[in-house]
């Protein structure tokens, strides 16, 4: 079954079209023979293979020829051989042409020969050889479950070398019609003993085929929601994955009338039993288990058995140890308008009667379905507060908000109170589990129907809910309200104060969060049972303090907070503690190797807790971040990958996104940086300082690798906006970056704004004030900032190599290798244009080249060529710092490649496509072209296989 648009991409096959072409012709001996049949279910791509393996083969010098079988039983003997002949182009030499038409002639005789079938394929035989002309054959065919029983004998002799032939067979079967006696298991039962012979099962596409056939067939990426629900439907099938996304395309809903009847057609197939397997394991929850799945069909065990055996050889069941599974869920939506509403109700009355009786613990989950679409909500609503319930025990957040949504459906018509119960849970599990916005709208539902929630709790509620969703502002006027509240009880009180400070912690206002945090304690001491708002308000407490005033206190209160939270048993305490624990060591006290190891393990302890999707990314991305400043980039890129599978939203995408964006930027690719750049600033709606400022310096940093100098001048205007922060620095950050727009723009000969330098420089000095108060830490990196900016300052006048010297000095002195390689740069640079000590110049640019080269800093790496091809200065001969020695067998010429180009490059090796690279790696296809392109230039070479050349050299 091949799809009628032969333009898309024959995905996830490229292992198996090696080992196929391997097989049929580059370890086939002359005069031997070998053959390959393709297995596989309607829909499979078996079709599509064919072709592009015959194509290949004959590029390589084969003969081949190919023919399909017809569905007409054995009325048209050697059939499939004949059609290959005929087939053949017109322009073959007289002798092979004489060949053809002798061969179709002796098919075409009447008589039958006196030495019988033996004979006819021994001439058969003949007239291959004399066509083929010395080459290899090639002989494929399509549809072999239909062939005719001469073409049967045909094989058998071929390949048991009985001819004087090198032959290869390549050939498709459609798995689900062996069915019983057919002819054709035997033949493949004996063709198997051959050592020359495989047979190969073309198994589904995996998710990353699956979601590169659907974007070429649609023309675009496609969401993850509709990747996962095609993925689900189509079951990998490469036919269903092309007509479900040629829906898509054209804006159809519903199922086509295509698939419908593909799939109507299989089931019309089955014997009667199989038809009542196949629609209960369509109406069950997946697996379904044997003994379930007889209760509800009723059949004798061996009569079940066998119309088991049935659905699953024609390829619409799967029997696994656990249970059965439709193999596409597409059979469910077809099967479901084939049975009348009562007979669906019945199935599942079946199913729910079944569990419900079974011995042992119920299956809640399964029991709210089966009574809810058996029109028995009634009985539905306490299986799914039971099943929900249970979801919570085991910190199943995302399960326990499904079930709880469940029980809302099911509760409308029951008086308010119930309904707001339902409600409440429904809206903590969905802020628990990250559905910030359903949290919200469910929070809206409760208020206007729980006539006992006080106003004070309803402003906490949806106060917690606004933060995590990153819309702080709001937020932070929620909490106000909810403490200035009349009916606020003492406990309720420490609780908003608590949340308040936590939330001023996340927006850089340390001093207030100290603040907030002492009052909460206070209040907390009034109130019984308190832990949470003692462990919070205790962690904003230490982290002011640590940043202020005294780190080792500070860290040491943040450390007992934790304890406590693990002690107390709630998830979220525990992560909030993991949080800010990681975030001041990896941020303010500069301690990155000590805060990327606790930011990952409270990343796999939160996981453990149920809050993969929230506080799992957001400490992911603190891991990231740290991991960026020490030049870890490869390592980093691993990190943000694994944690953008949660598919996060809210704040824990703000971070994540952003701690993407600066390796986006460190690499050079300007479209995935714009890209999330852009949907970090839809998702901040008063995100405060704390996003806002970093979201503009990347602006303004990626920007001045465009040479927009005024985009980066005016993101950063924008940013100084931002006042209310005590974050030294991201602002000092921010006002490097305003400086070196200035200093570039001034080398670029573009405007200068005298305004814009004389306010950046006044913030420098207020910094630098600032900084005097803060703790040590604080101070030595804010310090490092601040020579960046003197420096920048010098190159608006007469550059100062002194100044970048000590720039340069100040960042290796605190292991953050792409700020040191940037002055490096800018030091040679003011010496080349002092015209002095051009030595020491070549040397920095030399050293700074190093370093960007082992980081893949692409942009920062042709800005040291660029000055080096001016001065004259070789830059080669070296490997880059901190890269990873070779494997010590034959690797010594990719020394001077990151282990994430290795990656890339074996993935090159292998003959993947930049896509495909960047889906089995988690990277952007953009991202993948400049690793690419970064491992061109440092392996000198100009093609895919030139560096494939040298990677392979390098394994043997």
């Amino acid at each position: 079954m091949a799809s009628d648009v032969d333009s898309t991409p024959l995905v996830g096959r490229a292992d198996l079209v090696a080992t196929a072409r391997a097989a049929l012709l580059d370890d086939v001996a002359p005069g031997s023979t070998a053959a390959v049949f393709l297995t596989g279910e309607s829909g499979v791509g078996k079709t599509r293979l064919l072709r592009e393996l015959g194509q290949r083969l004959g590029d390589a010098g084969a003969l081949v020829l190919t023919g399909s079988c017809l569905d007409i039983g054995d009325a048209s003997p050697l059939h499939p051989l004949r059609q290959a002949l005929r087939r053949l182009d017109v322009d073959l030499p007289p002798a092979a042409a004489a060949s053809v038409r002798a061969l179709l002639a002796m098919f075409a005789e009447d008589a039958a020969s006196p030495d019988g079938a033996g004979a006819l394929l021994e001439r058969v035989a003949r007239g291959l050889s004399v066509i083929a002309g010395g080459r290899p054959v090639v002989l494929v065919l399509d549809d072999l479950q239909w062939v005719d029983r001469t073409t049967r004998q045909l094989l058998l002799y071929l390949l048991a070398g009985l001819g004087d032939l090198q032959l290869s067979v390549l050939a498709a079967v459609r798995s689900e019609s062996l069915q019983g006696a057919h002819p054709l298991r035997r033949v493949l039962t004996e063709l198997r003993r051959l050592r020359s012979v495989q047979v190969l099962d073309l198994a589904p596409l995996d998710r990353a085929a699956a979601e590169q056939l659907a974007a070429a067939v649609v023309g675009r990426p496609l969401p993850p929601e509709a990747v996962e629900r095609l993925c689900q439907r189509s079951g990998g099938n490469p036919f269903v994955v092309e007509e479900l996304a040629r829906d898509l395309r054209d804006g159809r809903d519903g199922l086509s009338d295509t698939l419908r009847e593909v799939f109507l057609a299989r089931v019309d197939a089955l014997p009667q039993p199989a038809h009542r397997v196949v629609h209960a394991v369509a109406a069950g929850v997946e697996p379904v288990d044997h003994w379930l799945l007889a209760q509800v069909v009723g059949l004798p065990e061996q009569d079940l058995l066998d119309a088991i055996r049935a659905t699953v050889a024609h390829r619409l069941v799967v029997s696994s140890h656990d249970g059965y599974r439709l193999r596409h869920r597409l059979v469910a939506e077809v099967l479901e308008d084939e049975l009348l509403p009562a007979e669906r109700a019945l199935l599942h009355r079946r199913y729910a009667e079944a569990l419900t009786a079974a011995p042992g613990e119920l299956h809640q989950a399964r029991l709210a379905h089966h009574w809810r679409l058996a029109g028995e909500p009634q009985r539905a609503l306490p299986a799914a507060v039971a099943a929900a319930q249970e979801a919570e025990r085991l910190y199943g957040y995302a399960e326990a908000h499904r079930h709880w949504s469940v029980a809302v459906e099911l509760a409308e018509g029951l008086p308010d109170a119930e309904r707001a119960t339902l409600l409440r849970h429904a809206a903590e599990a969905a802020h628990h589990c990250g559905e910030y916005a359903r949290a919200l709208a469910l929070l809206e539902k409760l208020a206007a129907i729980d006539v006992d929630q006080t106003a004070c709790e309803l402003h906490i509620r949806r106060a917690r809910y606004l933060a995590a969703a990153g819309r702080s502002a709001l937020a932070e006027a929620e909490y106000q309200r909810a403490l200035d509240a009349a009916d606020c009880s003492p406990r309720q009180r420490a609780t908003a104060a608590a949340h308040l400070a936590e939330l001023l912690l996340q927006l850089g206002r340390y001093a207030d969060a100290g603040q907030w945090a002492k009052e909460a304690l206070s209040l907390a001491e009034q109130a019984e049972g308190a832990t949470t708002e003692v462990v919070l308000a205790s962690m904003a407490l230490g982290f002011s303090e640590a940043y202020r005033q005294d780190p080792d206190a500070g860290l040491a209160v943040l450390r007992r907070a934790l304890a406590t939270a693990e002690r107390a048993g709630r998830p979220e305490d525990v992560a909030l503690a993991y949080l800010h624990l990681a975030e001041l060591l990896t941020g303010p006290l500069n301690r990155m190797e000590e805060g990327v190891v606790v930011a990952r393990r409270g990343a796999e302890r939160v996981a453990e807790l149920g809050l993969g999707r929230s506080y799992e990314t957001r400490l992911l991305a603190i891991a990231t971040n740290g991991l960026f400043r020490v030049g870890q980039w490869a390592e980093a890129e691993k990190v943000v990958a694994a944690a953008l599978r949660h598919r996060p939203s809210g704040t824990d995408a703000v971070e994540l996104l952003l701690a993407r964006c600066r390796l986006s930027v460190g690499y050079g690719d300007i479209e995935a940086a714009d890209r999330d750049l852009d949907a970090v600033a839809t998702m901040l709606a008063g995100g405060g300082a704390r996003h806002v400022i970093p979201l503009l310096t990347l602006r303004a940093g990626l920007a001045m690798w465009q040479g927009r100098h005024d985009v980066a001048r005016h993101a950063v205007q924008r940013g100084l906006t931002e006042t209310r922060s005590d974050d030294l620095v991201i602002v000092a950050v921010l006002v490097w970056h305003g400086l070196r727009a200035e200093a570039e723009a001034k080398a670029s000969r573009t405007p200068v704004d005298d305004n814009a330098v004389r306010r950046l420089r006044q913030i420098v000095d207020r910094v630098a004030e600032k900084s005097v108060r803060a703790a040590q830490p604080v101070r030595d990196v804010v310090d490092g900032y601040l020579a960046l900016c003197a420096a920048e300052v010098s190159r608006l006048d007469v550059t100062d190599p002194d100044l970048w010297a000590r720039a340069a000095a100040e960042w290796d002195h605190r292991n953050h290798p792409y700020p040191a390689a940037y002055s490096r740069l800018r030091q040679a640079e003011a010496l080349l244009a002092r015209r002095r000590r051009t030595a020491t110049a070549g040397k920095l640019l030399r050293q700074a080249y190093q370093t960007t080269q082992g980081l893949g800093a692409v942009p920062l790496t042709e800005e040291i060529r660029t000055l080096a091809g001016r001065a004259r200065v070789t830059l080669e001969g070296a490997g880059p710092l901190g890269a990873r020695e070779p494997d010590g067998d034959g690797g010594a010429e990719l020394a001077a490649l990151t282990a994430r180009e290795r990656e890339v490059l074996a993935a090159v090796a292998e003959g993947l496509t930049n896509r495909e690279i960047g889906q089995r790696l988690y990277i952007s296809e953009r991202t993948i072209g400049v690793h690419v392109s970064h491992i061109f230039d440092k392996l000198q070479v100009r093609t895919r296989v030139q560096a494939s050349a040298i990677f392979l050299r390098s394994q043997a």
